[in-house]
């Protein structure tokens, strides 16, 4: 009785985690075959990302090759449209000359490496508390129904996909999204933040997107410069006087 559970349990989580749905670099960390994502798919870099490899290698000595896995995973990542395949894992492995699973320990420890597929533009919503606070579930809400979409999943053009990233460091410009743009492969990768965002202005991003144009990053409020306050600076409006004495000691 107990055994016939056990496996049916197993079998429900098997199920849960082959749906295109989960999460793609928060899932379980193990590998199910796929047509599309298996060790005996061939893979490997392009001529120029070839040169790109051989370059990034050049920065570490040749006995501690492996501390390249990071920027070799990015740059697979950015090749193969925003995700990374078993075999490009494998790929960068044999060039690292490491066990494959020194790589998958650290594709999937951090969230930036998406162990599925993507979309071109792969939306991500900052979930911390501040731009939670700033009314971050609103704007995944919106970018999810507009799309029509749930969260980790890609729109039937192949264009989007909407999911979540941590704190990303622009607390005071929260809400914020990220756009990673893999349209162009890893010759026009871009990574560009998008702060101070409304619903209705992340909706707008995305149909610019849709046409092809690159809407401006960084701050969406106009009466903001960056991250200075609203209407322009209350404070430190001329240059900073030096300190009466530079030499701490003689002072």
């Amino acid at each position: 009785m107990l055994a016939r559970l056990a496996a049916k349990r197993f079998n429900e989580i098997r199920h849960v985690f082959r749906q295109p749905s989960r999460a793609f670099s928060t899932a379980l960390n193990y590998h199910l075959d796929s047509p599309d994502n298996n060790p005996n798919l061939p893979w490997e870099f392009t001529d120029p990302n070839k040169a790109k490899v051989k370059e990034i290698l050049s920065h570490y000595p040749s006995n501690y090759k492996q501390s390249a896995v990071i920027p070799l995973l990015d740059l697979a990542q950015q090749q193969h449209g925003g995700w990374l395949p078993v075999s490009a894992m494998n790929a960068v492995a044999k060039i690292i000359e490491v066990p494959p699973i020194r790589v998958y320990e650290v594709a999937t420890f951090y969230s930036m490496f998406n162990r599925a597929k993507v979309g071109k533009y792969h939306l991500l919503v900052c979930g911390t508390t501040p731009c939670m606070i700033r009314g971050s579930r609103g704007i995944e809400e919106a970018l999810l129904k507009h799309l029509g979409v749930k969260r980790n999943e890609v729109t039937p053009d192949g264009l989007f996909s909407v999911g979540e990233m941590e704190c990303m460091g622009c607390c005071v410009n929260a809400p914020m999204i990220t756009v990673a743009d893999y349209s162009n492969g890893s010759e026009g990768y871009t990574y560009n933040y998008y702060e101070d965002v409304t619903p209705e202005k992340v909706v707008e991003i995305v149909e610019k997107l849709r046409k092809g144009e690159k809407p401006p990053h960084g701050t969406q409020n106009p009466l903001r410069i960056k991250s200075g306050p609203e209407g322009g600076n209350t404070t430190l409006l001329g240059e900073p006087k030096p300190p009466p004495c530079r030499d701490l000691d003689s002072c």
